[in-house]
């Protein structure tokens, strides 16, 4: 097998926009077939993207002998459950974060990998494939901005539409499903480690019942990282790693534009250093890294085991909020 031939589940736009493209562009990917709940918008977006094959079941596509992978960018409270159908019908799955609605779903999707004889399965945080985040961590390695002491993250956007799924609590909608699961992963991402203890306060919106602000704190031993994430207020995308010696801000840590040169900024010795990353597109680089997992046979970059440990902070999140208090994780 030179390549990996993908079959895709559902017609949302982070697929038609930025996922699908991604792999249309990778040397190592086809993309082969889409499925929808109507035949229609299938066909609509298989014109659209030019892939030869449509369904208007979901069943259909994995019944395709030709379909070696699936992406699945389906509502989130669909993801375990096709993502083990797509596994059972033998096909490798990359999944739309999150990957599950709760540590639970997280488990049960581990379990069906493991009785799946070798399938991959990986969760779609596309930010860590950017090379910026490289460049982050050597400059971290380097020692320019001495230990880390604090890390801060900001994600918000502005949507209050009725009829957008993340504003549907029972499909999983919600900010920290959302976004807010972007700050967790990221500060374990550059710490390296797992938060000892959270605490979370969460906004609920009273006509969709979803959360649509919070402000969050993780306790990393002697470490912190805090974040704010919103889903109606001025959309904002922000991420600064504080040293003893300096600090690096990151101004597009989650979806930078492919086509664009990027900065981060290294603040150390009274100076201000402007670093250039030159324009990349992480969909194509998340592509390229599970098709070669897939290809060599290689473990996954990312497994369902660190799914599990961002959503056991996801879980306690909600529970902090609830209770009003610290929680153990």
């Amino acid at each position: 097998m030179e390549t990996v031939r993908f079959g895709v589940l559902g017609t949302a736009q982070i697929g038609i926009n930025s996922v699908i493209p991604g792999l249309q562009k990778s040397n190592y990917c086809q993309v082969k077939a889409i499925a929808s709940r109507t035949l229609e918008k299938a066909q609509q977006a298989a014109e659209q993207l030019n892939i030869k094959k449509s369904y208007g079941l979901y069943e259909d596509l994995l019944n395709d002998d030709e379909i070696d992978a699936v992406y699945i960018p389906l509502p989130n409270h669909l993801h375990v459950p096709w993502s083990i159908k797509a596994l059972q019908a033998g096909k490798h799955v990359l999944c739309e974060k999150p990957v599950a609605l709760n540590t639970r779903e997280v488990e049960e999707l581990q379990r069906a990998v493991e009785s799946s004889k070798g399938l991959k399965c990986m969760e779609a945080f596309m930010y860590r494939f950017h090379p910026q985040w490289r460049y982050v961590k050597e400059i971290i390695n380097s020692g320019k901005i001495g230990k880390i002491r604090a890390l801060y993250s900001t994600f918000t956007y502005h949507n209050t539409d009725p009829d957008n799924i993340r504003n549907k609590y029972a499909e999983g909608g919600g900010g920290l499903m959302d976004i807010g699961c972007y700050c967790i992963s990221t500060s374990r991402f550059i710490l390296n480690m797992e938060p000892d203890k959270v605490v979370g306060e969460l906004k609920y919106d009273p006509d969709f019942n979803i959360d649509n602000h919070g402000n969050c704190l993780m306790d990393f031993d002697d470490k912190t990282a805090s974040f704010i994430y919103g889903t109606q207020q001025y959309g904002q995308q922000e991420v600064v790693i504080q040293g003893t010696l300096g600090k690096i801000i990151i101004d597009q840590p989650f979806t930078p534009p492919a086509d664009e040169i990027i900065n981060i900024y290294l603040i150390h010795d009274d100076q201000k250093e402007v670093i250039e990353i030159k324009p990349a597109d992480q969909y194509r680089l998340q592509a390229d890294e599970f098709a070669r997992s897939i290809l060599d046979n290689n473990p996954l970059a990312y497994s369902l085991q660190d799914s599990y440990n961002n959503m056991k902070i996801i879980d306690a999140m909600f529970e902090s909020s609830k209770k009003g208090e610290w929680v153990t994780i």
